[in-house]
């Protein structure tokens, strides 16, 4: 459920991206709405909200949601200020890098690795299970930001944000599927 909340804004963007851009006129005001421009602003304005209220209502944010509303601002921002996509092109790969190293020096400033922090309420394996775990993410996570960045400054726009929109979700996807053979014999049994 959580990692739907977590998608909203990125929803958001790909739908308001996707408009044909044009003039929307409220209350005296007119806006732009529709482009990447447009989406960036969305982006930005549905991050903080969802974020604002999941930490209202939790009290907490994980260092995950915290490092992701983080980006968003940090990228949107001068995005929106300078017209320069070039920005937020370097949101994915960054953000994807710095879970990289959280996954890297969780197994050197903690008792056990990232990964076991956030499933082993849910699945009791062995620690060496989760060390091998954890470099996987480790490796997964410097690789897509690799792609990432690989798709933002090679491919065209459309493609970019399609890849960031379903690529980064599919792979991921993919990627915690193919560890369910070696979860597998530590999930609890009914």
């Amino acid at each position: 459920m959580k990692q739907l909340i977590d998608y909203i804004p990125l929803l958001i963007f790909f739908t308001v991206w996707s408009l044909e851009p044009r003039p929307v006129e409220a209350f005296g005001f007119s806006y732009q709405l529709g482009g990447i421009f447009s989406a960036a602003e969305f982006l930005l304005t549905s991050s903080i909200i969802t974020y604002g209220v999941l930490y209202f209502l939790k009290r907490s944010l994980d260092k995950f949601q915290w490092i992701t509303a983080g980006a968003v601002i940090l990228f949107c921002i001068p995005t929106i200020i300078f017209r320069n996509v070039e920005f937020l092109k370097w949101k994915a790969p960054i953000v994807n890098w710095i879970f990289a190293a959280i996954f890297f020096s969780s197994t050197y400033f903690s008792k056990k690795p990232a990964i076991a922090h956030m499933m082993d309420h849910a699945i009791n394996a062995p620690e060496e299970v989760w060390f091998k775990l954890n470099k996987l993410w480790i490796a997964y996570f410097v690789l897509l930001g690799g792609i990432n960045l690989f798709v933002a400054f090679s491919l065209s726009e459309a493609l970019w944000i399609k890849f960031k929109v379903f690529g980064n979700l599919t792979l991921t996807f993919l990627f915690v599927f193919g560890q369910m053979p070696i979860l597998s014999k530590y999930l609890p049994q009914e």
